[in-house]
């Protein structure tokens, strides 16, 4: 039972910390700390390396490899197998080679060779690099003994709610062998892939790299790094080594990829009598360009004319309970390349820019005439710059999307403070304009102060450059670390007309307080347990004009994790809602409009993941407004071998009102499946069901990669009815489906 003593409690301990965090950060001003260390010179290689997959020792004779330390799953425990990792560079490439040993050869896992595949039951090779030595982005890049590639960019050091994007992808490659005892693997990546700032030739990276062994969750890391930060504790920017490079010069290439597409959608529209369907077909040719100059080695220019993105996999189908929008992810390709230069968040997943605004409508896609995209550093100075420009569609006028991010380390080298501009104008002359400052300061090693102000002015609505009306504030205290104790104190007001229409914003005209404390534990080699922590959180909205509670929450719990991967939580939950007006699930279920406090219970469950067969699972159960809810959730995968996997994703819903006789039920349904003939060649399916919106959707992609930057896709989309009698004429089975091929073809000009 929850007690009102309780939202005391943390209330209290979350406001002593906030004192004890802000008293830190003035000793951290008026002493000047500094946390930087002093870079280690990296191996310069003298003759050639032969790239071919095999570790020859004489060819890493004149260096050391890498003192390693086991991260997981016992830190600083005895690794059961032998790893040996080199780091090395010429003039045109940073390399990475590890050869490894297995005491148990047959326990070796590859079960994927998919281009991009990010799964854990697999031995993973891999490197993280921190180019540009900002101790908060890190470029990451991987391998497993199949020999596949999987890039992803890192952001925020590793912190906050997926703090990674795995769409990112750039040219480089591998080479892998298998052997008795293991495999070896040499990674090699260009440096005009990386981007980096040099100085007369000299150019510092932070580095750390590691391998996963998936049959005992076991792995290896250099330098020596604590799990203390959680899964990605190794990804962290601030905690790489830091390398220096030397006679690393710019390399100014220009990439060209024209593209080609064709294909035809056929759709069964109403007659203009309305009593029956008619195929219409609607063929398509289409072609564009995209060029990619490195102006220099630490600045892109991206330019596209007339984009496609027909390869992009379909978004997840969902069910909402809830009364607010979802937030989906972007996967579009030119969108990718160090996204979190664009990242401002104003918490949780709103942000004071989201891609997915531009091109993306609620009634379907919008051409894209063209942009351009740069990004980069000068100085101590990270710059992003965006410029789009969409047709005239659905009722809209054509629109110009503009965006400028700067931010600049501050006070100390893992500190920063930045500002953000967005513009949106139509031909029709309507405008919205964001600004906005924020800023990330470190003040010990694990305690940070977070800040972001934005205003937002649009068409004729006026407002002074102070007014809290159109603005909003977020100031956030937060202790990184999952061992010992922890805490996140938030608050968050967002003034009546603030309207950031580039952005994502959830709710509107409220203030926010967000106190979260906890206690985690890392038991050592003796226990079964890898971690676990205790926690308690509480919030509520609250509306700005009234003062009246919008939401609350107050729940605590316990999660953790087992040394062979094995993963779960529970909480228990005490939520209020209030609601001003009715609230429509679907058309046939509502909730009035009222005040709810209700309860419930939430956990989650997952196997181990360095297995061919695992199982995640997830529910719900409890109260619900006036009702009753259960959601499960079951998500298994199969990997039958490196080319055959199955992914299941089923998604029960039940919500029960008695009061006004409702049952409302809807089940999604995900299959995917891929096919992978090798590295270079698959065939992936995705199905999804949705039983709230009788559909059926499926995504078929063939896609040939034969090398980096030249691509071969087939893709077939089909929505489907599945409730066909539902209205008068007959709904026809198939609504509408799209076959399409596209070709990219990369040209590379310069060295």
């Amino acid at each position: 039972m929850f007690k009102p003593w309780l939202l005391v409690f943390c209330y209290t301990n979350v406001m002593s910390v906030l004192r004890l965090f802000l008293y830190g950060f003035l000793m951290v001003l008026l002493k000047g700390l500094s946390f930087a260390q002093s870079p280690t010179a990296a191996y310069r290689r003298t003759t050639p390396l032969t790239f071919d997959g095999v570790i020859d020792s004489q060819e890493w004779k004149e260096t050391s490899p890498l003192p390693l330390t086991l991260h997981a799953p016992t830190y600083k425990g005895t690794p059961s197998n032998e790893t040996l990792l080199y780091l090395g560079y010429d003039d045109q490439y940073l390399y990475l080679a590890g050869r490894m040993i297995y005491a148990e050869p047959d326990r070796l896992l590859a079960t994927s060779k998919k281009r991009d595949a990010f799964e854990p039951a697999n031995d993973w090779l891999g490197i993280v690099i921190d180019s540009f030595n900002d101790n908060e982005n890190t470029l990451c890049f991987f391998t497993t003994p199949a020999g596949l590639r999987s890039e992803a960019n890192v952001y925020n050091d590793g912190q906050g709610e997926m703090p990674i994007n795995i769409s990112w992808n750039t040219f480089w490659d591998v080479k892998v062998s298998l052997n008795e005892g293991g495999y070896d693997a040499e990674i090699r990546i260009p440096f005009s892939s990386l981007r980096f700032q040099d100085s007369n030739g000299e150019v510092i990276m932070g580095i750390s790299a590691f391998h996963y062994y998936a049959y005992n969750n076991e792995s290896v890391v250099f330098p020596d790094i604590p799990p203390d930060w959680g899964g990605l504790s190794a990804w962290k920017a601030s905690q790489t080594h830091k390398f220096i490079f030397h006679d690393i010069f710019p390399s100014k290439k220009l990439y060209i990829a024209p593209y080609v597409l064709g294909g035809v959608q056929t759709e069964q529209v109403l007659n203009s009598t309305g009593t029956a369907y008619e195929s219409q077909q609607d063929p398509t040719r289409e072609g564009g360009l995209d060029l990619k100059y490195s102006v220099s080695s630490n600045m892109t220019l991206d330019i596209t004319v007339n984009p496609d993105f027909a390869q992009v996999e379909a978004d997840d189908e969902q069910v909402n309970l809830t009364r607010f929008s979802l937030f989906f992810p972007e996967k579009r390709l030119f969108f990718q390349e160090r996204s979190s230069i664009f990242d401002f968040p104003l918490g949780g997943p709103n942000r004071l820019f989201y891609s997915r605004r531009i091109g993306l409508h609620d009634d379907g896609p919008v051409r894209i005439y063209g942009g351009l995209r740069m990004v980069g550093r000068v100085g101590n100075w990270d710059m992003g710059l965006l410029d789009m420009q969409t047709e005239s569609i659905y009722g809209t006028a054509s629109t110009n999307y503009g965006v400028l991010r700067l931010r600049k380390q501050a006070i100390n080298e893992y500190s920063y403070l930045g500002g953000m501009v967005t513009n949106k104008l139509d031909k029709a002359g309507n405008y919205n304009t964001a600004t906005g400052l924020d800023g990330t300061i470190r003040v010990t090693p694990n305690d940070y102060l977070l800040f972001n102000y934005a205003q937002t002015f649009y068409n004729d609505l006026g407002a002074s450059p102070f007014s809290m009306d159109n603005a909003k504030l977020r100031i956030t205290a937060e202790r990184r670390a999952q061992k010992g104790f922890g805490y996140d104190v938030t608050y968050v007001r967002t003034g009546e007309h603030f309207d950031p229409v580039m952005g994502f914003e959830v709710r509107e005209n409220y203030w926010l307080t967000f106190n979260r404390i906890w206690w985690g534990w890392q038991p050592g080699e003796n226990s079964k347990w890898f971690n676990y922590q205790v926690f308690a959180q509480g919030y509520h909205f609250n509306e700005n004009t009234t003062n009246k509670l919008q939401s609350a929450d107050l729940s605590v719990g316990v999660n953790g994790e087992t040394k062979n991967g094995q993963g779960f939580s529970l909480e228990g939950v005490r939520q209020i809602e209030y609601l001003t007006d009715t609230f429509f699930l679907s058309d046939h279920h509502f909730i009035l409009s009222g005040h709810y406090p209700f309860n419930l219970v939430k956990g989650q469950y997952n196997t181990p993941f360095g297995k061919k067969l695992m199982l995640i699972a997830l529910f719900n159960a409890g109260d619900y407004y006036d009702g009753r809810q259960f959601v499960l959730a079951l998500m298994p995968t199969w990997k039958v071998s490196s080319s055959i996997d199955f992914n299941i994703n089923f998604i029960y819903n039940d919500v029960l009102l008695p009061e006004r006789n409702m049952h409302y039920q809807a089940i999604v349904g995900r299959f995917r499946s891929t096919y992978m003939l090798n590295t270079r060649l698959s065939a992936s399916a995705f199905v999804q069901i949705n039983t709230l919106d009788h559909q059926v959707l499926s995504n078929v992609r063939i896609r040939y990669n034969p090398r980096e930057g030249n691509d071969l896709y087939l893709v077939y989309n089909q929505g489907a009815n599945t409730h066909r009698y539902r209205e008068i004429p007959t709904i026809p089975l198939t609504a509408i489906s799209t076959w399409a091929i596209k070709y990219t073809h990369t040209f590379v000009v310069g060295k």
